[in-house]
């Protein structure tokens, strides 16, 4: 599990030290830090996966990839940025997992898009570089009648896409493969197969919802369907994907990706809620603080007091410890950013809520009672 990233002139941050949990909320105002937090790590996995934190002569930080598209150096360095020395502004990523530090130091390079690496202490075994690792940004696919069929990516990879544009062949692939832990089981899926377990939770957001995912013979195309039970109706209704709305399209690849999550998995998630009414928003952390509890690590991004109660509700139920879970309220001061760490109790209850911090329901009904 990674317990802390730090981080020198990247971003939001001249300087940032970031604790983590096995589940970690990011939360504050728009341009407070959050995404620089999944990003850093994104681009951390993505130097790896393309060759460049080896060490070599040619190694650095690729900032533009599959993962990520952060532009060049002078759209990364902190404008404010700590003199470290040598031969100009450097930035640093570092992560600490099982007490080790992880280190990458990088000089700026104004228009390049790879940073080189100055210097860097790695360990090959970082569960950020291992399988399972998945990244869900906040502008996933759009409703599609067909989506890619990647067998490089979605089968041998088992990555879903940032836009969990993968997700259909994904599931298609592994529809028959069984949970292994008990902690993700839905108690009204017909079985432990992926599909059905998907389909269950599914049900939780749209009630009578089933997915169907087929290949589309002869091209590199697969198909996504739904059926919906309507009730008074002998049979359900199929339905395009593009004909019932944006909610099922972008929570259906983090239902997968909590599902199939192992022990050791990293899951980057930016805005669950997005197009979820309430009761699905509190669905989707439920789900996440389940595949927490089946041994993998989420760091989760959310404006969305629904998820925060839904946390805190698995925390209150027993379905998930209060030491698993790490609540970063992101603050910008006129010096930086200032992160605030309030923490859940076993009964549910939070330790302190600073201004700003889920705190506009009370603040607007204070305004319409008063």
């Amino acid at each position: 599990m990674i317990e802390r990233l730090d981080v020198v002139n990247f971003k939001a941050f001249a300087s940032a030290s970031v604790p983590l949990g096995r589940f970690t909320l990011l939360s504050g105002l728009n341009s407070a830090g959050k995404s620089t937090v999944l990003q850093a790590l994104a681009l951390l996995r993505q130097s790896h996966a393309a060759g460049l934190l080896d060490g070599g002569s040619g190694s650095g930080l690729l900032l533009n990839g599959e993962l990520v598209e952060l532009g060049t150096g002078r759209d990364v360095l902190h404008e404010n940025h700590v003199d470290t020395g040598g031969e100009g502004p450097q930035i640093t990523l570092s992560v600490t997992e099982k007490g080790t530090v992880s280190s990458w130091t990088a000089l700026y390079g104004q228009e390049s898009d790879i940073l080189h690496l100055q210097k860097q202490a790695t360990d090959e075994s970082l569960s950020l570089f291992g399988p399972g690792f998945q990244y869900l940004k906040a502008d996933r696919l759009a409703p599609s009648v067909t989506y890619p069929r990647s067998h490089e990516i979605a089968v041998r990879r088992g990555f879903l896409g940032c836009r969990g544009e993968h997700t259909v062949n994904f599931l298609r692939h592994r529809q028959d493969d069984r949970l292994t832990s008990s902690c993700l089981q839905h108690p009204d899926a017909l079985s432990m197969s992926l599909l059905d377990q998907t389909d269950a939770w599914m049900r939780e957001i749209c009630p009578g919802v089933n997915l169907q995912a087929a290949t589309i013979e002869g091209t590199d195309l697969v198909r996504l369907g739904y059926r919906i039970d309507v009730a008074g109706l002998p049979t359900a209704l199929s339905h395009r994907p593009t004909n019932v709305g944006f909610g099922l399209s972008y929570v259906l690849p983090i239902v997968v990706a909590c599902l199939s999550a192992t022990p050791g998995s990293v899951i980057l998630l930016e805005n669950p809620e997005a197009h979820l009414h309430p009761r699905g928003q509190t669905v989707m952390a439920t789900l996440a603080a389940a595949a927490v509890a089946a041994g993998a690590q989420l760091i989760v991004e959310s404006h969305s007091d629904h998820v925060l109660n839904g946390l805190r509700l698995a925390v209150k139920h027993g379905k998930l410890d209060g030491s698993a879970v790490r609540l970063l309220y992101f603050q910008r001061e006129h010096d930086g950013v200032n992160i605030i760490n309030p923490v859940i109790g076993s009964d549910g209850m939070i330790s302190e809520w600073p201004p700003g911090f889920f705190d506009e329901w009370e603040n607007s009904l204070d305004q319409l009672l008063g």
